[in-house]
């Protein structure tokens, strides 16, 4: 994947006056089987999360309170994006480094992940991701 294909997605959402809700439903909002989910929290003010890419796993991000910015890099093009709405979500292809910064007082970064967690499939090395997309094209 690069960057440039990358993008937000409008989650579905269900207005009501007692309360929006939205529903992710796997193969159908998103263009995966979702195998893991987990969420960011707390980060200080200053740091980042993310940092890494990913062989096989794919994800989407949505920012469910607050708001974030997520950086993608494909080894060529890097592109920015500002996620701050529960009914849009930012899907993270393989091949991918990714890094979230800015995160707001309270905020919460809901990931749907494609793959149960494997060590393996992390790239943390930013030079060694760069070698990887070179072998991969």
């Amino acid at each position: 994947m690069k960057v440039a294909d990358a993008k937000i997605i409008e989650i579905p959402k269900i207005e009501d006056r007692r309360g929006n809700l939205s529903v992710i439903e796997e193969l159908k909002s998103i263009p995966f089987q979702i195998a893991r989910v987990y969420w960011l929290y707390d980060v200080p003010g200053g740091e980042s999360r993310g940092g890494h890419a990913h062989r096989k796993l794919k994800q989407l991000l949505i920012a469910v309170s607050g708001s974030f910015t997520v950086t993608l890099d494909d080894g060529r093009e890097k592109r920015k994006f500002l996620l701050n709405h529960p009914y849009q979500g930012l899907i993270i292809d393989t091949g991918i480094w990714r890094t979230l910064d800015d995160f707001s007082s309270g905020a919460v970064c809901l990931v749907i992940a494609s793959e149960l967690y494997d060590e393996d499939d992390y790239i943390y090395d930013y030079d060694e991701f760069l070698k990887y997309k070179q072998c991969s094209m």
